[in-house]
């Protein structure tokens, strides 16, 4: 079989047939429930899709998670430096920016599900090499390895989903995607308690071993189809995610009017993207992007075993824990509440609420430097501090965390997302780098003057949120690019 053979199996949907779950027609008609078994059909394909390549996202937390408990391990073990502990912590942002340039050329190109199986090889090297690191060689090549493998991921699935989810259940569906996250990083946290870190790295590799083979059955998005001129193939994976028994033909219409005058791949000049419709989704996906990070989340999740230590926890491993199970399930609440509340609503409430905790975490450790140890106060602002960074947790899941993903998914125009999209994913990346780099730092300097400077930013993403950021929830992806025309 020829190379051009190859990536045109790639782009071809595996579902195309659908007799995974499909019922002989015959039997359906006849049968009292059938009309039960329509609406199952019509979201059970869906719905499989989404718990696959959730994988993916599950992967990138389980490799944010990593650095939190074993870094006592790693630095013993290896002889390391706290910076250097820390340059192997940012060294994932680094390989994910390299990832995200290429993301979208790379989804672009042979697909969604064919990025994410390139994703997912270096994804399981990167771990292996960690796993049996002598030095920081193998360890500093191993997270980087990982980070180029989670930058195309944290991409391509948003986007995967988002296409291929029905308008009603796009916000809630687009949501996994930052629910696995949350997943992967507290089977992290906990495994990281019974586990040490080589066979934790061995761990790592379980999700991605299990996306390639399993993205073979699904079908690929109708939209990349679609735009790549394959008109049988786009209307067979469509009909697939949406049942046999559904009509497709207004969605296959509104797909193709939404479609450049061609459909194979067109470049689109610099220049071009100082249009409105393409300058301001652009604009506020970027910008929610980098809010995103400059919140200080990272530096939490990273490195949160050392914030509960400077907070004076004894139990520091087991309170981590804790914040990512209560990150898991925060994030629940938004997988309900984004096609309920809306985006912008929640992306208001949570950064308000971050404010607020991260002013409380702020004070408390200012204080603290006040206070005698050992002291009654002191063991109140210790829980004070904790209780804070909680509550920054949930409030960021609540929508911060999930909801930039969503909007910038769905706001990108189609003719621009592989470019865009990157550009959107390497500027989350590139500050998520300076964040983790910088936290170890920064905490070691001071707690106080760290959450203050967090503060600041939650302060900013209300406002910006409030001036420029629409209202997507219930719209096709047709419609909201027709909003910013």
């Amino acid at each position: 079989m020829s190379l051009r053979e190859e990536n045109e199996d790639l782009k071809k949907p595996f579902l195309h047939t659908g007799s995974w779950y499909r019922m002989n027609s015959a039997s359906r008609e006849n049968s009292v429930f059938s009309s039960t078994q329509a609406i199952r059909d019509a979201s059970i394909s869906v719905f499989v899709c989404v718990l696959v390549v959730a994988l993916g996202p599950i992967q990138f937390g389980f490799t944010a998670g990593y650095t939190s408990p074993t870094q006592s391990a790693i630095i013993n073990d290896l002889g390391l430096t706290v910076s250097e502990f820390s340059l192997f912590g940012s060294l994932s942002n680094v390989g994910a920016m390299v990832g995200a340039i290429t993301s979208g050329q790379i989804a672009e190109y042979i697909g969604r599900k064919g990025s994410l199986i390139i994703a997912s090889v270096p994804n399981i090297i990167g771990w292996l090499f960690i796993s049996f690191a002598k030095d920081t060689n193998f360890l500093y090549m191993g997270r980087l390895l990982e980070g180029f493998g989670v930058g195309i991921i944290s991409y391509t699935v948003p986007v995967y989903i988002a296409e291929i989810a029905p308008q009603n259940l796009r916000g809630r569906l687009v949501s996994v995607n930052q629910l696995s996250v949350t997943i992967g990083i507290m089977l992290a946290y906990l495994l990281g308690i019974f586990v040490e870190w080589r066979i934790l790295a061995v761990l790592g590799v379980l999700p991605c071993a299990l996306l390639i083979p399993a993205l073979f059955f699904l079908p690929e998005s109708p939209r990349w189809l679609a735009k790549m001129g394959m008109a049988e193939e786009f209307q067979t994976a469509l009909q697939v995610l949406r049942g046999f028994d559904t009509d497709i033909s207004l969605e296959v219409n509104e797909i193709k009017r939404s479609l450049p005058s061609t459909n194979r791949r067109t470049a689109i000049r610099f220049a071009e993207l100082t249009q409105r419709r393409y300058w301001l989704p652009l604009m506020i996906g970027i910008g929610l992007l980098i809010l995103q990070q400059l919140s200080g989340i990272n530096a939490v999740l990273f490195y949160s075993t050392t914030i509960f230590q400077n907070a004076g926890i004894s139990s520091s491993d087991v309170a981590t824990f804790g914040v990512g199970a209560v990150q898991v399930l925060a994030t629940c609440v938004t997988l309900w509440l984004a096609d309920k509340a809306g985006r912008r609503i929640l992306l208001l409430v949570s950064s308000g609420a971050m404010t607020f905790s991260l002013l409380v975490v702020s004070i408390a450790f200012y204080a603290k430097n006040y206070v005698p140890e050992g002291s009654s106060l002191h063991g109140i602002l210790s829980i004070l501090s904790v209780v804070g960074v909680v509550v920054m947790v949930i409030a960021f899941s609540l929508g911060l965390g999930a909801i930039p993903w969503i909007i910038m998914s769905e706001i990108l125009p189609v003719n621009i997302k592989s470019l865009a999209g990157s550009v959107a994913t390497l500027a989350n990346w590139l500050f998520s780098w300076l964040v983790t780099l910088t936290a170890n730092m920064l905490l070691n300097w001071s707690s106080g003057g760290t959450f203050t400077i967090y503060t600041v930013v939650s302060a900013l993403t209300v406002g910006f949120v409030a001036i420029w950021v629409p209202e997507t929830k219930g719209k096709t992806l047709e419609e909201i690019q027709l909003f910013f025309k």
